[in-house]
């Protein structure tokens, strides 16, 4: 069994070396996303935001489409 075990944590170790690796490795600038991310997702809230506010104030929309009160039969004719 302890051959199998000493095998296993050894491939765990390898893996987890690895990893270290790799991100030791990776790019150290910043990417769009960490220079511009927060400053895009913040203008595009700001815009979706504008837009729907000008859509509900100036666009003369009915609200409310129920027709009670606001259709009068016609006269009926024979």
């Amino acid at each position: 069994m302890f051959p199998v075990a000493r095998a296993a944590q050894s491939l765990v170790a390898r893996g987890v070396q690895r990893t270290a690796v790799r991100q030791a490795h990776g790019k150290h600038e910043p990417t769009f996303h960490d220079k511009y991310g927060t400053m895009v997702l913040l203008g595009g809230a700001t815009m979706f935001s504008a837009v729907w506010t000008y859509v509900f104030t100036q666009l003369k929309v009915e609200w409310g489409f129920s027709p009670v009160g606001r259709v009068t039969p016609s006269e009926w004719r024979e």
